[in-house]
């Protein structure tokens, strides 16, 4: 009997060694015994970064959001086209994305003193992090222990928000990985920093609803004429090779991570289609979200904080799932 006892705790033991790995849980102390520097070696870099150029706070920190609604936060956005693999970056709705050199200077540090230890999908939850932090938003516990995936899903970027959405596509494409409307209207909030092209800001000046010479009647008139002086009508001379131009998300202070996105929505002041939808979208729930987090920045920062952090465990490759790539670009 106590022989069979023997045997039955061993083989659980090993049945626990061998498929709990598979079930770990992300938590924010992974790294404490095999590479204890890893948030101050990310953190130089990204300050050395931040010093280059002023967008890439904002550029990693959607790379972060791209990299976890398509199949979950695994650093797929990450590889380069290869055999049996089509690459995320050539997706329409990712060609702007950028940030990724950054990525493989964070790599090459993290690799030159902990050697295979830190994953790439790792690495964009903690530069998203900081990212924040060095542009004035809020610290959180990030948490860890994600693995990287051997595999891209150029087809599964389809589940990314776009930004001629309506409110409801939105919140069903954020409710399909578990998040809510908080998550929607606090994870939009990062549009309180960085650019995006005059592109897709177009439409909204131009031919809303498919209406030739018609503007999005929720634009406030005088923001109107600056945006059309920042992007012209790409149909007239003076608009024709101003499709890249950039605007501001936040036209008040963009480079910096404050509240001011929810203040410019409240006066109908929102850059994207998407964005002024959360607060002008009649009856709408996020309206109210807006109004708090527009009145109070720290109730904005508390739950921008919970919001990455939900979005960070969506679908991570945990244990003996995928691998911890050598290089960002590429499997092993």
């Amino acid at each position: 009997m106590a022989s069979f006892q023997f045997i039955a705790a061993a083989f659980f033991l090993i049945a626990a060694v061998v498929f709990g790995g598979s079930n770990a849980q992300l938590c924010p102390t992974f790294y404490d015994s095999t590479c204890p520097n890893v948030s101050s070696i990310v953190r130089s870099v990204l300050e050395q970064a931040q010093r280059d150029n002023v967008r890439n706070a904002a550029l990693l920190t959607r790379l972060h959001f791209h990299d976890c609604f398509v199949n979950g936060c695994d650093g797929s956005i990450l590889l380069d086209n290869a055999d049996g693999i089509e690459s995320e970056k050539n997706a329409t709705i990712n060609l702007s994305i950028n940030g990724f050199a950054v990525v493989d200077d964070i790599k090459t540090a993290l690799e030159n003193v902990c050697l295979g230890v830190v994953s790439c999908a790792d690495i964009l939850a903690i530069a998203a992090e900081i990212s924040v932090v060095l542009s004035g938003g809020p610290s959180w516990e990030v948490q860890l222990g994600r693995r990287d995936s051997r595999t891209a899903n150029r087809a599964g970027t389809s589940a990314l928000p776009v930004f001629n959405e309506s409110l409801s596509t939105l919140k069903d494409k954020f409710n399909a990985v578990g998040l809510d409307s908080t998550d929607l209207v606090a994870l939009s909030g990062a549009h309180t920093f960085g650019r995006v092209g005059c592109l897709t800001v177009t439409p909204r000046l131009y031919n809303f609803n498919n209406i030739s010479g018609n503007a999005d009647s929720t634009i406030d008139p005088t923001y109107l004429k600056t945006l059309r002086q920042t992007c012209p009508d790409p149909n007239t001379p003076a608009g024709s090779n101003t499709k890249f131009t950039l605007a501001n998300l936040d036209p008040t202070t963009p480079n910096g991570f404050d509240n001011n996105y929810f203040t410019n929505l409240q006066n109908n002041q929102g850059l994207l289609q998407t964005d002024q939808e959360l607060f002008s979208t009649s009856g709408a729930e996020t309206v109210a979200i807006v109004n708090r987090f527009g009145n109070s920045q720290s109730d904005f920062f508390t739950s921008f904080a919970q919001s990455m952090i939900n979005m960070g465990n969506i679908s991570p490759l945990t244990g003996n799932n995928g691998e911890i790539r050598s290089n960002c670009r590429r499997v092993n």
